[in-house]
């Protein structure tokens, strides 16, 4: 039991962190109800939903055929280490004015997919992160698979939506003291987390 919530929650934060801190996905997010209201911005946020099983799929075929080499694993770790590492200091340095809005006609759903298939985030993401998760989850249970997608799905998407829905109800928030502490905060988690990454990496090299 203990192993399907440790699951649950690490998906949550992950999609949580990733929700919530900058890129291009948020900032269309944020465009889009600021210019056309919450139902644009809702439609962007829910496109991870459409964009990302191909994405899963792919990178989980490529990681069965790497799964029986421990150096490989241990690269992949230390890659995923590296990328969490560096979105948490990312995170920490963000300031204000950090979104950069573009005018443009209604069309948020498809702008949200076309955003997230070329945003290189869930690529490396998946491979490096949550397709070695998901793999690990497999051994455990399927349930541990299950939660762990559905957390990291809901908090990912639930987080955008919540963005959408206190912008168009106060436009200052984005650029507040309480969003960037947010930020802040999940930075020097994932950094915690990241360096949880480089002892599984460690361990799959047989260095500790």
């Amino acid at each position: 039991m203990l192993d399907l919530i440790e699951f649950l929650a690490m998906g949550s934060f992950l999609g949580l962190a990733a929700g919530v801190s900058p890129g291009p996905l948020l900032a269309v997010t944020i465009s889009e109800t600021l210019q056309h209201g919450k139902r644009e911005g809702i439609k962007v946020a829910v496109s991870p939903l459409i964009t990302d099983l191909p994405i899963i799929l792919a990178v989980l075929f490529v990681l069965s055929h790497l799964t029986g080499s421990d150096f490989v694993i241990g690269i992949i770790a230390f890659f995923g280490a590296s990328y969490l590492i560096y979105s948490g200091m990312e995170s920490l340095k963000i300031k204000k004015d950090s979104f950069e809005l573009n005018a443009g006609k209604k069309d948020a759903l498809k702008k949200g997919v076309i955003v997230n298939f070329g945003n290189p985030h869930p690529y490396v993401f998946w491979l490096s992160i949550g397709g070695p998760i998901i793999y690990k989850s497999f051994s455990t249970h399927v349930w541990a698979t299950i939660l762990f997608i559905a957390g990291f799905y809901m908090l990912l998407v639930g987080s955008k939506v919540g963005v959408a829905l206190i912008v168009e109800k106060s436009k200052s928030f984005i650029n507040s003291k309480y969003y960037f502490s947010v930020i802040r905060t999940l930075g020097i988690a994932q950094i915690v987390f990241g360096l949880t990454f480089i002892k599984v990496g460690l361990d799959s090299l047989n260095v500790i």
